[in-house]
């Protein structure tokens, strides 16, 4: 497939399971919609109470980890560039190459559905930047810029 075909599709948690190596408990995106090619996307997240962060993190009140956020930022930016590739199910490893501006405004509570709101700020060959913005129910919780960069198995 070709950036042209994929402009504006989504993908479900099975092509994310193919695209990503990541798995439970550590995957943190679980859809992404309005994907257009490399350049931008929208994650999902559903947070649920029985996750193991939430045991002490803190008990009797529960909030989702801000590296948990940005972990998901990377992985719904790393998918959409995978899935982007010349080969895309050829296995690839993503790396995280930098977290910059990071900034948190509000707790992320079980119940929530996050966003992640991804959009390309730079390219060059196998590295990409972005600069992204986790939402819940409109409101901005996380924004931070991430840096990645791919490697083949």
């Amino acid at each position: 497939m070709t950036s042209e075909t994929k402009s504006l599709c989504s993908i479900d948690i099975l092509k994310i399971l193919a695209l990503l190596p990541h798995r439970y408990p550590f995957l943190m995106v679980d859809r992404i919609e309005q994907i257009d090619a490399d350049l931008s996307c929208v994650g999902y997240k559903n947070v649920s109470a029985n996750e193991p962060h939430f045991q002490g993190h803190f008990p009797n009140n529960p909030v989702m980890p801000g590296v948990l956020i940005i972990e998901g930022m990377a992985q719904t930016a790393g998918a959409i560039c995978i899935l982007n590739k010349a080969t895309p199910d050829k296995p690839s490893l993503v790396y995280f190459m930098t977290i910059d501006e990071a900034k948190f405004r509000r707790p992320v509570r079980p119940g929530d559905v996050l966003e992640y709101h991804m959009t390309r700020i730079a390219k060059r060959r196998n590295m990409w930047w972005y600069q992204g913005e986790a939402k819940v129910a409109g409101e901005v919780v996380a924004q931070a810029r991430v840096g990645a960069m791919i490697a083949e198995e």
